[in-house]
């Protein structure tokens, strides 16, 4: 047997694989799943050389690298000389837009083997040290502490010239289409995901979204992105995303991942990632994957055939099925944030009205002065339910919780909250509560709230799909339900699968 080469010998990973798995809020794009998005285009594409390519918000060039390997294979019968070929490539069809100037020289390295095109390094030769894979540091437009562009906190992001002011080139161009002076027959890319906006905490702002938008108005032929599935619910500057996405006949496919880990092996973050194809020649269903370790899901659909995107095809004849049977549900019975206009952080005071805070601090007492009662929840008998259930939980293919003993609340006529928790029901008994609380418990309700759920927050918009039976008494349980909805062995294994009990729930 022939003596083993070097790199036959040692473990010799992708070290673009290797940088997908670093945490961070601009997150690095494993070579599998760039290959995956690439799939989803007409393969036709890497086999006409006047086919244009975009990184938007390029970070390791994996993309082109990708791009550049296909299209290697399939101009050969049209430019069979290597280096022409190679050339062509380079300089005619592969463009990209960094988000630093690290990842500029990263990229580079990627694509031309050289971080500057112009030396004798390059694979191939440009007259400048960037070729088309560009970096321009661009500043930031403030008015009234924003920015203009991305709305950046001027607090966090007016820098000094030594440090990046993540002011991304694409989003801060009047008219972007000049950048390269050119069309683009496919855009594609893992743009950031968020900015800081100088809030409490971690509070950060999402940004992916705008990269979406600004792609879109550059009329390519087809857009294809990886970006975290959050925008399905809406949210903090994602609601107008929501809606255009979800309405867009343009969308051909999406595929969602529930647990973002299965598609960046080193990131956590709460409400998974989805990549996309937008056709711009295209007017129809859109096909929806749901992905997971075992099995894709697969269907055609209309994204906005609900007021909420349900993400599971398997849930949605399960939904659709309740819905036709009732007419009115619990998003307009739940409250709103804030129920009593005490924030997260209010403090305890000595006396006044009974309050109920986080778990670890329990019932203590609130101003009555700072207690807003224009809802008239004071004086009902109220069950309350955190606001973040799911704290910590960013995989929801797992079964989930949400509701149990241990994080829910009967809070008594006269009693308060704070925004750690939303007042799912008021009552005017204690039986009538309890019996509503029974209700919420089961594995049905609680499959149904799962549906609209992307994030650790629940609030009221999410149970829209629960119905308001209206009145409630007794102890209400999965197989009065199963009958009331007709529920079928099959459909309720499912159920079953996606939520643990209410009294296992921890």
């Amino acid at each position: 047997m022939a003596e083993l080469g070097l790199f036959d010998q040692v473990y010799n990973p992708d070290v673009l694989s290797c940088l997908a798995n670093l945490s961070n809020d601009e997150v690095f794009t494993p070579p599998e799943v760039a290959n995956a998005m690439l799939d989803m285009l007409p393969q036709e594409l890497f086999h006409n050389p006047d086919t244009t390519f975009l990184d938007p918000g390029c970070k390791s060039g994996i993309f082109l690298r990708e791009i550049a390997k296909r299209l290697l294979i399939g101009l050969e019968p049209q430019i069979p000389d290597l280096q022409e070929r190679i050339d062509h490539i380079m300089h005619k069809q592969l463009f990209a837009i960094s988000i630093t100037e690290l990842t500029s020289l990263l990229s580079r390295r990627s694509v031309y083997c050289s971080k500057y095109p112009n030396s004798e390094y390059s694979v191939t030769h440009f007259d400048n040290a960037q070729g088309n894979i560009r970096y321009k540091r661009m500043p930031h437009t403030w008015r009234d502490g924003k920015c203009i562009y991305c709305g950046a906190t001027q607090s966090e992001y007016d820098r000094p010239s030594d440090l990046e002011t993540h002011a991304y080139e694409l989003l801060h161009t009047e008219r972007p289409e000049e950048i390269f002076g050119m069309k683009f027959d496919v855009i594609i890319g893992n743009p950031p995901y968020q900015l800081s906006d100088g809030g409490n905490g971690k509070s950060a702002k999402p940004i992916y979204q705008l990269f979406v938008q600004k792609a879109k108005e550059l009329r390519p032929r087809f857009l294809t992105m990886v970006i975290p599935s959050r925008w399905f619910t809406g949210g903090k500057g994602l609601d107008e995303f929501r809606l255009s996405m979800l309405s867009d006949r343009r969308m051909r496919k999406l595929v969602d991942y529930e647990n973002f880990k299965d598609i960046f092996p080193g990131v956590d973050l709460a409400g998974g990632a989805c990549y996309f194809l937008w056709d711009r020649e295209y007017s129809g269903m859109c096909e929806v994957v749901n992905f997971s370790k075992t099995s894709p899901s697969s269907q055609m659909r209309f994204l906005d055939e609900n007021e909420v995107f349900i993400r599971q095809n398997l849930a949605v004849e399960i939904v659709k099925k309740i819905q036709s049977q009732n007419r009115v549900f619990l998003n307009d019975r739940v409250s709103s944030r804030k129920p009593f206009g005490l924030p997260t952080n209010y403090l305890p005071r000595e006396s006044g009205v009974p309050c109920w805070f986080i778990q670890r601090i329990g019932l203590k007492y609130a101003s009555r002065s700072d207690v807003d009662d224009s809802r008239g929840y004071l004086s009902k008998w109220k069950f309350l339910v955190p606001k973040a259930p799911i704290a910590g939980q960013t995989d929801f293919t797992k079964p989930v919780g949400f509701y149990y003993d241990g994080n829910t609340r009967i809070a008594k006529p006269g009693e308060c909250c704070t925004e750690s928790f939303i007042v799912a029901g008021a009552f005017d008994s204690e039986t009538e509560a309890k019996a509503y609380r029974s209700y919420i418990y089961t594995k049905i309700v609680r499959f149904l709230l799962l549906q609209t759920v992307v994030s650790q927050d629940v609030t009221k918009k999410n149970f829209c799909f629960v119905p308001d039976l209206q009145h409630y008494e007794g102890e209400y349980t999965d197989e009065e339900l199963r009958k009331r909805w007709h529920i079928t062995d099959v459909e309720w294994a499912y159920i079953d699968s996606r939520v643990k009990s209410a009294d296992s729930a921890d």
